[in-house]
């Protein structure tokens, strides 16, 4: 296998397992997981969004890296040229 593939494959997985995990922290109406952990954490308001601020920023990252690395699949290795 190429090597550009292979890093690619791995960018692609690593993000899209990430963004799984980062999705699933964020709160939705204050029953995620990311409240959970913030209220045990923190114990104040500021913290908690200091807490969402950043799962914000990490899942916009991945998002980015994600959709970076399936276009570049999609350039560098256009449909059908994937051989084994």
């Amino acid at each position: 296998m190429n090597p550009l593939l292979v890093i690619l494959l791995i960018l692609l997985i690593v993000s899209g397992l990430g963004l799984i995990v980062f999705i699933l922290l964020h709160s939705g109406k204050g029953t995620g997981v990311s409240d959970m952990v913030a209220s045990a954490v923190y114990s104040s308001q500021t913290g908690t969004s200091i807490v969402e601020k950043n799962l914000d920023r990490i899942t916009i990252a991945l998002a980015i890296i994600f959709m970076l690395a399936l276009v570049a699949l999609m350039f560098v290795y256009p449909q059908g040229t994937i051989s084994r």
